[in-house]
């Protein structure tokens, strides 16, 4: 049973564990369950059963969850409720419940105690490690949030097994990325036959895969430097969702972005990893990309989270495990984007 400690000020256990969700169990008599539309109802019966939760509420899949207008009826059916102070918020589903879940848990009463049970890789391997919270705005993706740990989190194995073929590698972007800038021997592990959840081997992965980033947010948890490396390949990726209304998925998007983030960093000097990224699509297979103009896109990442009041920021890659933020000049940005769609369309990547 792999344990990965997350430090900081506020220390918790990650646990990867087949069955966990049978034995959940937290420390509070008051106990409100979010969970999405798209966890298979034996997996919220189980938790339920496990945590007897005061109340449960179900709302929209992926980024349909992560709206004002959701977040403010979440917030008024814990108030209608009852929930006090020494109760708990618990996040039942993928990356973006967990955000939900833990931004309610957050601000509601001013911060009441938050639990998180990530169902997707993508919410395992990123989304419910490192205490980053939040929803969007129709201008960009996680503009309104705040950083605030769970005080557990378990990751169930047996779960992913019910996902979806093209969900399951939509979520393997984020492991695959901490491959790319911190522990390279994830990049074959995770391109290997054994990287199923069935497989016995799957579960190290998986860990190590977590183990990136919880050691990457113990040294830097409110990203005042080195947490800002997690971000490879999402400012394009950010900007693929805001602009298609989030029709194109977060692990698709990020597979795409890690692509031209690498085409980014040939261009500025550094080793030529692009094989890499092309691999990765071939492997990943995402949802084809939408006709887009550089100055469809440019917009949405001029509003990333890593842009200061000099301009956008991009992680790029010395070499495998050598991440870092650099301004490119607009010229070059142009220049390799159209290299990146060329190479998209050579992919001739097949539909999810």
């Amino acid at each position: 049973m792999p344990r990965i400690e997350v430090g900081g000020p506020a220390p918790y256990p990650v646990t990867v564990e087949r069955g966990t969700l049978e034995r959940v169990r937290v420390p509070h008599a008051q106990v409100a369950l979010i969970h999405d539309a798209g966890v298979p109802e034996r997996w919220v019966r189980q938790v339920e059963q496990a945590l007897s939760p005061a109340l449960s509420v179900q709302v929209p899949a992926r980024d349909d969850s992560k709206t004002v207008t959701v977040y403010a009826d979440v917030l008024s059916q814990l108030a209608q409720a009852g929930l006090t102070r020494s109760g708990a918020v618990v996040g039942l589903g993928g990356g973006a419940t967990t955000d939900l879940a833990g931004f309610v848990a957050a601000t509601y009463l001013r911060g009441v105690a938050f639990y998180s049970l990530p169902t997707t890789l993508l919410g395992m391997v990123d989304a419910a490690v490192g205490g980053k919270t939040g929803i969007n705005l129709p201008e960009g993706k996680n503009l309104v949030g705040a950083f605030y740990p769970a005080r557990a989190v378990w990751c169930d194995p047996q779960v992913l097994e019910t996902l979806p073929p093209a969900v399951f590698r939509e979520g393997a972007a984020e492991a695959y990325k901490h491959g790319l800038i911190a522990d390279p021997s994830l990049l074959e592990r995770v391109l290997s036959p054994d990287f199923r959840p069935e497989h016995p081997a799957f579960e190290d992965t998986l860990a190590d895969a977590i183990r990136v980033k919880a050691e990457v947010v113990t040294r830097d948890l409110t990203e005042q430097g080195e947490r800002a490396h997690l971000n490879f390949g999402h400012t394009l990726a950010h900007a693929l969702e805001a602009v298609t209304h989030h029709g194109m998925s977060h692990g698709f998007a990020v597979g795409y972005g890690m692509h031209y983030a690498a085409l980014l960093s040939r261009a500025l000097g550094g080793t030529d990893l692009s094989s890499h990224t092309r691999r990765f699509l071939a492997w990943q297979q995402p949802s084809p990309l939408p006709e887009l103009s550089f100055d469809d896109l440019s917009p949405y990442m001029a509003r990333d989270k890593k842009a200061d009041d000099q301009g956008v920021r991009f992680v790029l890659l010395h070499d495998l495990a050598r991440p870092y933020l650099a301004r490119v000049p607009d010229t070059t940005l142009r220049e390799v984007y159209a290299t990146w769609q060329q190479d998209c369309t050579a992919f001739a990547l097949s539909p999810s």
